[in-house]
C-alpha cells in the first residue's frame, strides 16, 4: 500500500528530540524498511538542521519548515490570518501545509498519529482510507465532532483497552483495535548502569526511581509528599529523571514547587533534569525500585514497560491502561491512598529482598511481550 503518516506537528520524526509517539513511529518505520511492506511518506515538522535524515526505498519524509526565518514568518502570517478550527493555529498551520501535498498525491491509506481532529480536513482532500492511531483519551463522547470524525474514518487503533473503551462511548460502529505499544527491549536489557557516585549516591543506598515529565498529572508532587514520610530511612533515596517537556522548556514554575516541597529531604532526592531517551536505560539500571505514581488515567504506561525491562520492581497506580501492562508483577496502589501506600510499599520492598527478586524476574518475563518488532507487526496487521 501507499501510506501517508500525519504526525502531531509538535515534535519531529525521526524522534531526534524524543517523544513517546515519535519513538513508536520510528519503530514501525524501521520494521517496514526491514520487511519492505509498504511505501510510506511521513509528514512531520522539520528536525533540527544538525540532524542528518535520508529517505529509504520504503520511507520518504515530507518536512514542514517551522523553524527557519521564512518558515516562522509563514506560520506567523497563517496564525494571524486564521482562527482555530480544532486545535490551535500553530498546529493547524502544519496540517494546512501537509494537506497541500496530500491533495496532490494518491494514497491508499492515511494514518493520523494521535490527531483525531485532522480526520475531517483530510477527508476533504483525499479519497484514501483514514485510520486514527490513538495514544491518548482524545476521542470519546465528549470530544468535538466525535461522531463526524468516526463517520469519515475507516478504523481506530488504540494503545490500550482503556482507550478503546473511551472511544466506544461515542456509540459509533467504527472498528476499534487495541495494539499495545512496544519498546526497544535490548536497549534496556543490555544497558550498563552509570556510576551511582556521579549522582551523589552511595553504593548501599536504596534508590527509588521516577522517570517521566514533571507535570501534575504524573503524580510527582504526591510522590515527594509521600517521600517526606521516610525521614527515618536515610538510606532510601529518590532519583527523579525528567524535565517539563522533553527538555524544551527553559522555565518551569511547577519544578520550583517540587523543589520547595523537597527542601526538608533535599539530601535524599536528586533531580537530573531532562535525560535523552538513549541514555535513560543507564539511569534506570542504578535503581532498586521504579515508581509510576500517575494521578490521571494513563493511556498505556510505557514507563512501566521500561522499568520492567530495566529489571526494576514496580510500584504504580490503578490508572487507565497501566494494569494492562503490569498487574501480575507490580504493587498497584489506589490513587486516593497514595500518601499512605507509597511509603508502606517502598519500606516493604526495602526490607524484603526476596520479594524484590521475585518481582524483577516476573517483570522481565512480562516485558518480553512488549518488544518493538512485535508491536510493529501487530500494528501493520491491524491496518489491513
Amino acid at each position: 500500500m501507499k501510506i501517508a503518516i500525519l504526525t502531531s506537528g509538535i515534535l519531529p520524526v525521526p524522534a531526534v528530540l524524543g517523544g513517546a509517539v515519535e519513538n513508536l513511529i520510528d519503530y514501525y518505520i524501521e520494521y517496514n524498511n526491514q520487511e519492505k511492506l509498504h511505501d510510506i511518506t511521513v509528514y512531520s515538522i522539520a528536525p533540527p538542521q544538525s540532524s542528518s535524515i535520508a529517505d529509504t526505498a520504503n520511507t520518504h519524509y515530507h518536512y514542514i519548515d517551522t523553524t527557519s526565518f521564512w518558515g516562522r514568518l509563514k506560520r506567523h502570517i497563517y496564525v494571524r490570518t486564521h482562527s482555530s478550527t480544532y486545535y490551535n493555529p500553530y498546529i493547524e498551520y502544519f496540517l494546512h501545509e501537509s494537506l497541500k501535498d496530500i491533495a496532490r498525491k494518491e494514497y491508499d491509506l492515511i494514518i493520523l498519529e494521535n490527531r483525531p481532529g485532522y480526520a475531517i480536513p483530510v477527508s476533504k482532500v483525499s479519497k484514501a482510507k483514514i485510520i486514527i492511531h490513538l495514544h491518548n483519551d482524545l476521542l470519546n463522547k465528549d470530544s468535538k465532532n466525535a461522531k463526524e470524525i468516526c463517520q469519515v474514518c475507516h478504523k481506530v487503533i488504540t494503545v490500550s483497552d482503556y482507550i478503546k473503551g473511551r472511544v466506544k462511548t461515542i456509540g459509533s460502529n467504527i472498528p476499534i483495535t487495541t495494539v499495545h505499544n512496544g519498546i526497544d527491549l535490548e536497549r534496556f536489557y543490555r544497558a550498563t548502569p552509570i556510576d551511582r557516585k556521579s549522582l551523589g549516591f552511595k553504593e548501599d543506598d536504596f534508590i527509588v526511581v521516577y522517570s517521566g515529565r514533571l507535570i501534575k498529572e504524573k503524580g510527582i508532587e504526591e510522590l515527594i509528599d509521600a517521600f517526606n514520610q521516610l525521614k527515618d530511612y536515610p538510606q532510601i533515596k529518590l532519583l527523579i529523571l525528567g524535565g517539563s517537556f522533553y527538555g524544551l522548556s527553559a522555565n518551569n514554575t511547577f519544578l520550583d514547587t517540587l523543589k520547595k516541597k523537597s527542601e526538608n529531604i533535599k539530601d535524599s532526592i536528586v533531580f537530573t533534569g531532562f535525560i535523552p531517551y538513549e541514555q535513560l536505560p543507564r539511569y534506570l539500571k542504578i535503581g532498586d525500585v521504579a515508581i509510576v505514581p500517575s494521578m490521571w488515567e494513563e493511556p498505556f504506561g510505557l514507563t512501566c514497560i521500561e522499568a520492567m525491562a530495566a529489571g526494576l520492581p514496580l510500584i504504580t497506580t490503578n490508572s487507565g491502561g497501566i494494569p494492562e501492562t503490569c498487574k501480575e508483577n507490580s504493587i498497584i496502589i489506589k490513587k486516593e491512598y497514595m500518601l499512605n501506600q507509597i511509603p508502606k510499599s517502598i519500606i516493604n520492598l526495602y526490607e524484603n529482598n526476596n520479594e524484590i527478586m521475585k518481582m524483577k524476574i516476573k517483570g522481565k518475563e512480562k516485558s518480553t511481550i512488549f518488544n518493538k518488532n512485535e508491536y510493529s507487526k501487530l500494528f501493520f496487521n491491524s491496518i489491513k
